[in-house]
């Protein structure tokens, strides 16, 4: 005779030989790449609306020469210098793919004072390479700081002019 489950049986624990089941990826493009579990989650945690959107724009990144960091980011990320206009003095927008890299000397924040505005030492950010090797064999060549080696064959840290930490990752 089968053993019928346990009606005290806790929230966390798993009934005796249950296995997870795995949606095949075709059925989440039913949802617009989206599990039903994450609809719901979506739905659930936004009882009440927001007038901020869960969108990011773009990140600052302090520094304290515009033009140096504008000639170290455009050839880290192979981008043309005359593409990247300094404006108002002060800020330097890269054309990325997807969320906006701004330089900024950031006058507002620090950036007026003779040590300038605080660099990141923490990555906030994520250049993304196909060539994992490749791409720290390119920064090498560049000279530029490295802070890691590649990490868990999945990604290396190093340190821009001004010694931001910018984390570069296999996509």
């Amino acid at each position: 005779m089968s053993q019928l489950p346990n009606p005290i049986q806790q929230p966390d624990e798993k009934p005796e030989g249950y296995r997870p089941f795995l949606a095949p990826k075709a059925l989440k493009m039913i949802h617009g790449g989206k599990t039903m579990t994450d609809q719901q989650h979506t739905v659930e945690s936004h009882p009440s609306t927001s007038p901020i959107k869960n969108k990011v724009g773009s990140i600052f990144v302090p520094v304290r020469d515009i033009e140096k960091s504008r000639s170290w980011y455009c050839r880290v990320m192979g981008l043309r210098e005359e593409d990247c206009a300094i404006m108002g003095g002060h800020l330097c927008p890269l054309p990325m793919d997807g969320v906006g890299v701004i330089l900024d000397t950031m006058p507002m924040w620090g950036g007026d004072q003779p040590e300038g505005a605080p660099s990141i030492q923490t990555p906030a950010f994520m250049l993304m390479t196909d060539d994992l090797q490749g791409s720290l064999d390119f920064m090498k060549e560049l000279g530029v700081e490295l802070v890691t080696e590649i990490e868990h064959d999945h990604w290396f840290v190093v340190k821009d002019p001004d010694g931001n930490k910018v984390m570069i990752c296999r996509e």
